[in-house]
């Protein structure tokens, strides 16, 4: 009996190892699995190719409008550390991004002064916190810089749009998606944006060109506060509108002072002007208000706040609500339907997950009827 016993245990045994031999041997003949790639190369926005890690984990964001790009595309749990530039915005609404993530935001640890596309970081501040990738709106050189001092791979999602929501920007967006990951909320994104041009667009195409009234806006921000000469071609909100802006006359691109005699000579029908720089353009009326007076749009009372989209770059979400605003106001029939505290709710939320309308009004950032002197 023992040796039967035996010899069972060792036939079992026998299989055991054979059974061990032949998985081997399966293993040894099966084809290698292809080891997953632990960098990618991507070009930036300056044309340059970047090797960057496959799978990015943490990230800092230098220059102005790199971190709006990543709030925008719900990134900022990436986020390792902050520019001192986005910690000012506690109470303040005129940086949407640095408003709603204010709380967040301060427990970061600071990377960089920010405030503009020059060199402001502070390298060993990044060094301490080693993100995988450095998104950045800099100039080449500083951009250069940067990666140079720090090792880290820095990625410029540098867009040269200085005003609405044109083919560059949207290129910035999806590059910033592919750094990232966020494909999926980057075409959700843009496809809300074209849903809103097209809106906006179908809306002012039923107005006659002959039909829409001219426009000034004055009081712009850009570079600064300005009074009331400060205007802007190719302004963004009223570009979204097609709308009849006066200062596209000049040939300008952008934002510039014009001679108030010209604004005369043009006597537009309605005036836009930006809250937050009133209390120059109060000071103008003060000392000069004959030239307010002789224009048809202040003897009308048509002259309306438009708050200013621009604060480290475009607020895209201001920059949409003033194009829809503009249209109540030029094109009252075609934009009837529009109740502005519900629409602004509506972009805010979509863009950043918080309705914040009735802050932003408290704040200063109001639209309605303006009187000067005031």
């Amino acid at each position: 009996m023992k040796k039967k016993t035996a010899m069972f245990i060792a036939g079992v045994l026998a299989l055991c190892l054979l059974a061990g031999c032949a998985k081997d041997e399966g293993k040894a003949n099966a084809p290698d699995t292809p080891a997953q790639p632990e960098t990618r190369v991507i070009t930036d926005m300056l044309g340059r190719e970047v090797e960057i890690p496959a799978e990015i984990k943490t990230v800092v964001c230098t220059g102005n409008n790199a971190l709006r790009m990543l709030t925008y595309l719900e990134g900022t749990h990436l986020l390792a550390g902050i520019e001192e530039a986005d910690l000012a915005f506690e109470t303040s609404t005129k940086r949407d991004y640095a408003y709603v993530n204010h709380e967040m935001f301060s427990t970061l640890p600071v990377i960089g002064k920010g405030g503009g596309s020059a060199y402001t970081a502070y390298p060993e501040e990044i060094l301490k916190v080693m993100p995988d990738v450095i998104l950045s709106c800099y100039v080449q050189e500083a951009a250069e810089q940067l990666q140079s001092e720090t090792g880290i791979p820095v990625v410029s999602i540098r867009s040269t749009t200085a005003n609405f929501i044109d083919e560059n920007w949207c290129d910035a967006l999806k590059l910033t998606a592919e750094v990232i990951g966020a494909q999926a909320r980057c075409d959700a994104l843009l496809g809300y944006i074209d849903a809103c041009k097209a809106d906006l667009k179908e809306r002012a195409s039923a107005v006659a060109e002959t039909d829409k009234p001219a426009v000034y806006t004055g009081a712009v921000t850009y570079s600064g506060d300005h009074g009331f000469a400060g205007t802007y071609a190719n302004f963004g909100p009223l570009m979204a509108i097609d709308a009849n802006n006066v200062a596209d006359k000049t040939g300008e691109k952008a934002g510039f002072e014009v001679d108030l005699e010209q604004v005369l000579v043009w006597d537009p029908d309605i005036i836009f002007l930006d809250p937050g720089s009133m209390y120059l353009v109060n000071e103008e009326y003060a000392s000069n208000p004959d030239f307010f007076h002789a224009l048809t749009a202040v003897q009308n009372g048509e002259i309306y706040a438009m708050p200013a989209f621009n604060n480290y770059a475009t607020n895209i979400t201001y920059c949409l609500l003033d194009a829809y605003y503009a249209g109540t106001v030029l094109y009252p029939s075609q934009f009837a339907d529009i109740d502005l505290k519900t629409k602004g709710g509506e972009i805010m939320t979509e863009f950043l997950g918080r309705d914040y309308y009735d802050e932003m009004q408290a704040d200063g950032l109001t639209y309605g009827k303006l009187t000067l002197g005031e």
